[in-house]
């Protein structure tokens, strides 16, 4: 058992470093080949962060283990709300000025209730193929944005400002591919290691690898999103720190949701369709409403930070009741 524990801890630190390395990698080998900051910044930054929860995701469906990649997409989408951005409102109340984000909102939503509705007849091959097609034509439709900002005289959005003053210095483009070739191996050693401990912790407390994923991995796999508000925050772009949670959302709907249906496909636990869904979806439609702010402007101060990591942590504590009865 404490082997299991100490191969965790250590694969999630390694899984952190390795997701920073690869997205280095891949962002500067994207620059360094002519593509646009701005659309690194919306497509391939949000795809590598996102790459942990593809990797443990796809190994433990491969596995049998659906249930740890169910619950590794929806933790993690849990987690991003109410942890990440619940701390993240304590360290600086977030301000959302970017009118991307306010049109990023409504198409999270949409594809939350999407996948909820596609969940209660099991995740299938065809549901699979499904979110993959949106996740292209959501891919499409961030390109076509980052076409028409280029295209323009100015940046205008908050948000697209802090995309393009993200992206790293120019690195020579051997040593970014030794970057994205070292972290993909951290990547995906790393990731094989967390499915093999978070089973052997499933089996040794007699309880579900759905729970694990929800609770250790999903906690784990959204460490880089976590590391990466805090610092965003803190150089006081606040827009990009909302901005990183709801495209790790997105893509953790499409792109890992998608994995079990497409490798593994079967029927849903119940306790998906009417504990973590639904709890998945309040934590959205809270981002949602604190999103547009209804009479004032969309922000997350203090006090609403502090509902949302005290939702996270009673989340937890039932996730945790659940599996001990």
């Amino acid at each position: 058992m404490v082997l299991n524990f100490i191969a965790m801890a250590v694969s999630l630190i390694v899984l952190v470093i390795a997701a920073d390395k690869f997205v280095v990698g891949a962002v500067t080998i994207a620059k360094n080949h002519g593509i646009s900051p701005l659309l690194i910044g919306l497509t391939v930054v949000g795809l590598g962060t996102s790459t942990p929860e593809i990797l443990v995701s796809a190994i433990a469906s491969f596995q049998g283990n659906t249930g740890l990649a169910v619950g590794n997409a929806l933790g993690s989408n849990i987690a991003n709300v109410g942890l990440i951005l619940g701390c993240t409102a304590l360290v600086t109340p977030l301000i959302f000025k970017s009118e991307l984000l306010k049109r990023e909102l409504p198409v999270l939503m949409a594809i939350s209730l999407i996948c909820y509705f596609l969940s209660f007849n099991g995740l299938g091959i065809i549901d699979g193929l499904l979110m993959l097609t949106m996740l292209v034509l959501f891919l499409a439709w961030m390109i076509r944005l980052a076409r028409q900002e280029q295209a323009a005289t100015t940046i205008d959005d908050p948000l697209e400002r802090e995309l393009i003053d993200e992206i790293p210095e120019t690195i020579a483009t051997s040593k970014a591919y030794f970057f994205f070739i070292a972290g993909l191996i951290g990547l995906l050693v790393s990731s094989r290691v967390i499915v093999w401990a978070a089973v052997n912790i499933a089996e040794s407390f007699g309880v579900s690898d759905l729970v694990i994923g929800l609770t250790i991995v999903a906690f784990g796999t959204s460490l880089p999103e976590l590391a990466a508000s805090i610092a965003s925050v803190l150089k006081k772009e606040y827009d990009l720190a909302v901005g990183n949670v709801i495209g790790s959302n997105l893509y953790n709907l499409l792109a890992v949701y998608s994995l079990p249906g497409l490798i593994s496909p079967g029927a849903i636990a119940e306790s998906v369709l009417y504990r973590d869904f639904p709890v998945m979806l309040a934590f959205t439609a809270a981002l949602f409403i604190l999103g547009y702010g209804l009479r004032k402007p969309g922000q997350i101060n203090r006090p609403e930070g502090l509902g949302l990591l005290l939702a996270f942590c009673c989340y937890q504590f039932v996730v945790y009741q659940g599996a001990t009865v």
